[in-house]
């Protein structure tokens, strides 16, 4: 896609990022009347490393964006659960259609990255906001309390100003905006990934598989036309043995763990094995004067549920809830204006993040994480696990007494 020349100087809203957070956000705001422009420096459609997996509540917010049509032309497919394959042998399999709270729709969807973010850029593009692709950053205008009150960018070598009532941060995981406005903590339990799209792998039906072993672990997903995402995560300390030297390492590790080995040919390998990370990142201001970090800019912990895009398009629905309200009769979007954003995204985020935590701690401990695995799949539990980490079932069905005492005892 060609990007435009920049003609806008002012706007009521500049998101930075332009990927499932940022569109999905200029496409809700665009609707509602406002002035939009978003900006990434990738050119659309673009590789991304990620999971590429989306719950059925995922799905349910792409239907909203008027997109589930084209995303299934361009050969998304079905993803109807997840299995969990423990270290020690004990298998979780859940079905989102079998957990006590019925899903909003019936299954996910698994799409490449290139081909879901360009849809969502054009779908931004058809809601009336501006997006300019190749563009980038160059630094957030502040006044001098801090307040954030637009942007300079780059494109093509030349810097522009656009002064903005509200500027969105939704660059990812080593967001600018939000280094800018707050600090980025990093978490003990940080890990690095690799993906890789691989074709023919055997095995694979219509759920996502997750593969733990005693140092990583790796997910397999069928992602349409006879490819699968295929994505090792290891700790950020053992990945440093990456270096130089990413394809050997990747494939020793999926050797090294029996539900995966053979299943994953070198020779299959049909896009370049990309590699992000470390994980565990957390903003820690979300808000500001002006400014507001939604998606993995605000916080991320670790993709084992391979729910990140999931969490970017509730982020953008959330903003789209809250940001016209304050921006009504002001000039700029204030602190205190977006209270509400705040209160709002640690009642929807808290609980799932706590589960996650939860999950990636106790993979630490493989002969504890492989007791657990067996026995939410002996009572029946797995489907309620399934259902919270796919974001259609409360975390409080999980994370309460009765649920942990059950599932360990």
């Amino acid at each position: 896609m060609a990007a435009p020349n920049l003609l806008t100087r002012h706007c009521d809203v500049l998101i930075v990022g332009a990927g499932p957070a940022g569109a999905a956000s200029a496409t809700l705001l665009a609707r509602q009347g406002l002035d939009v422009v978003a900006i990434d420096r990738a050119e659309f459609p673009r590789e991304k490393p990620c999971s590429e997996y989306m719950s059925p509540e995922a799905a349910r917010i792409l239907d909203e964006l008027g997109v589930i049509a084209k995303l299934r032309a361009a050969g998304a497919v079905p993803v109807e659960g997840t299995d969990v394959h423990a270290a020690r042998g004990s298998v979780l399999k859940g079905r989102f259609a079998h957990a006590h709270i019925a899903p909003p729709r019936p299954a996910g969807l698994a799409i490449a990255r290139r081909l879901l973010d360009a849809t969502l850029v054009d779908a931004a593009r058809d809601a009336g906001a501006t997006v300019h692709e190749r563009t980038t950053l160059s630094a957030l205008l502040q006044d001098g309390h801090g307040a954030v009150q637009g942007a300079v960018i780059r494109q093509d070598g030349r810097d522009t100003e656009i002064r903005a009532r509200v500027v969105i941060g939704a660059d990812g995981l080593r967001s600018r905006v939000a280094r800018t406005i707050g600090e980025r903590k990093h978490g003990w339990l940080r890990r690095t990934a690799f993906v890789a799209h691989v074709a023919d792998v055997p095995g694979l039906h219509r759920s996502a598989e997750m593969h733990v072993s005693g140092r990583g672990y790796v997910g397999l997903n069928p992602i349409g036309g006879g490819i699968a995402n295929v994505a090792l995560l290891m700790p950020a300390s053992i990945a440093k043995q990456a270096a130089g030297r990413v394809e050997d390492f990747f494939f020793e590790q999926l050797d090294a763990i029996p539900g995966v080995r053979g299943r994953v040919r070198r020779e299959a390998v049909v896009r370049e094995i990309l590699v992000t990370g470390p994980f565990a990142a957390t903003s820690t201001r979300v808000t500001t004067d002006g400014c507001m970090l939604i998606g993995d800019a605000a916080d991320f912990f670790d993709p084992f549920t391979g729910e990140g895009i999931c969490t970017a398009l509730r982020g953008a629905e959330l903003a789209a809830r809250h940001l016209p309200a304050a921006l009504d009769g002001t000039a700029t979007a204030t602190q205190r204006a977006l209270a509400g954003y705040r209160a709002d995204r640690r009642r929807l985020f808290a609980g799932k993040w706590a589960v996650e935590r939860l999950i990636g701690w106790s993979m630490q401990w493989p002969a504890l994480f492989d007791h657990a695995v067996g026995r939410l799949q002996r009572r029946g539990m797995a489907h309620t696990l399934v259902g919270v980490t796919a974001d259609f079932v409360p975390a409080r069905a999980v994370l309460n007494p009765l649920f942990l005492a059950r599932m360990l005892f």
